[in-house]
């Protein structure tokens, strides 16, 4: 434990040396073993009394910092004292203890009241150095997220063409990489195309991505479930397409028991914004679809339950 030297420190660090030893030659040894030098000590007259040796010492100690150790060392030992041998066998032996009990024990309490607060203090460094770094990641994920927003603005112009699509569906999964979520790139499975697959929470979601200028129709639904339904029981699809959906897509992607979960640009952007994660989106429309059996739930509904 690193000790604050506060004069009040000092000062009832004097008290407890000064009635925790009563013999000269204890006393010589006490201040040997927590460093007063052989030196000091040596100036120790035979007519100076004990109150007195003990004023210079602490007055020379408080003359120099790098005495701040010494007089650590001190009060640790004297607050660690459980027997004073040295206050045996006098005639007012009882009256010498207690008040060097007394004396020990105001040290001893302010010593752990300085650990508690220094713990306290600590704690409270610990709890902002953590929110500092969460700031800053904050501001590192919101530059990563700025910068996705600007290259997905930039493919704004090539939206419904060919090469936009595969520039979307790369940027795409930049976005899903930002996130860390576990994903496999597009693949190709018993001659279908899939655009890839996310797992959150341990249900794996098949994706697919429409780069197109005219929202997603009733055929586009069917297609994908096709590509859902024909995989294991647990797996679900995620559907993107950045210019929505058909009323009549919405209604054939929704229903009972639906693997289909549908996201639009509006979606994209409360994401790249930090409103929200990728994961949480997805948890947000998935806990809609069960609860109501509908595939799609636009932003504007995210504050419901």
């Amino acid at each position: 434990m690193t000790i604050n030297v506060t004069p009040h420190l000092v000062q009832l660090t004097y008290e407890a040396a000064l009635k925790s030893f009563w013999r000269r030659r204890a006393l010589e040894k006490f201040l040997r073993q927590v460093r007063i030098s052989d030196r000091h000590l040596a100036t120790w007259s035979q007519d100076e009394v004990k109150r007195e040796f003990l004023d210079r010492t602490f007055a020379a100690l408080q003359k120099s910092p790098s005495s701040n150790a010494v007089i650590s060392n001190m009060a640790q030992a004297l607050a660690e004292q459980i027997s004073f041998p040295d206050l045996e066998n006098w005639e007012d032996s009882v009256v010498k203890m207690q008040a060097a009990k007394k004396a020990v024990k105001d040290l001893k309490e302010y010593l752990n009241a300085q650990k508690v607060s220094a713990e306290a203090a600590r704690e409270r460094e610990a709890i902002k150095e953590v929110a500092r770094e969460q700031a800053q990641a904050l501001q590192r994920a919101r530059g990563t997220l700025s910068e996705l927003g600007d290259r997905l603005a930039l493919l704004t112009s090539k939206q419904g063409t060919q090469s936009g699509g595969y520039e979307y569906e790369a940027w795409f999964y930049d976005l899903i990489n930002f996130f860390e979520l576990e994903h496999r790139r597009p693949y190709v499975a018993a001659g279908r195309q899939i655009d890839g697959s996310l797992t959150i929470d341990g249900t794996t979601y098949l994706i697919e991505l429409k780069f197109t200028e005219k929202p997603s129709g009733g055929p586009d639904i069917d297609i994908f479930r096709g590509k859902v339904e024909s995989k294991a029981d647990n797996t679900m699809g995620v559907f993107v397409s950045m210019a929505g959906f058909s009323s009549v897509a919405i209604q054939d992607a929704s229903g009972k028991k639906s693997t289909l979960l549908l996201l639009d640009a509006s979606h994209i952007y409360l994401i790249l914004s930090g409103g929200m994660t990728c994961s949480e989106v997805i948890r947000r429309i998935r806990r809609h679809a069960s609860q109501t059996g509908e595939s799609y739930l636009p932003v504007a509904g995210f504050g419901g339950a």
